[in-house]
């Protein structure tokens, strides 16, 4: 099983910065695709970012260009440095981490709330 913790969420002004992290804990295998989603009241859940083990990541169209997304295998973390906020931004984001060979798994954190706003 594998438990994540994000942090780092809070309020920012348009055109601000924010780093979220997520540590994942627990007894599992390597070689998990772990990322970022985010939703707002009313909307489906949607992607923010992933990267693999191999450090390969994917963005959103929406994200791409202001966004990075890091990892560190050994510390079993990835962050997701937001820059050029926009009030769109504004949603709770979750953590991922999921793994598609057997034994596979998929798991969520709790989410943290990002604010975007003047």
């Amino acid at each position: 099983q594998v438990q994540l913790i994000e942090t780092g969420g809070g309020m920012v002004q348009p055109g601000g910065s924010l780093t979220l992290s997520c540590a994942a804990s627990g007894n599992f295998p390597s070689g998990s695709i772990m990322g970022w989603y985010r939703q707002v009241p009313g909307k489906q859940r949607e992607l923010v970012a992933t990267i693999t083990s191999g450090g390969i990541a994917r963005y959103a169209d929406a994200v791409e260009g202001r966004f990075t997304i890091s990892r560190h295998n050994g510390k079993n973390t990835i962050w997701l440095q937001m820059d050029t906020l926009r009030p769109e931004d504004t949603a709770v984001y979750y953590c991922n981490a999921r793994r598609i060979m057997s034994p596979t798994y998929n798991s969520w954190g709790q989410g943290t709330q990002v604010t975007v706003s003047s």
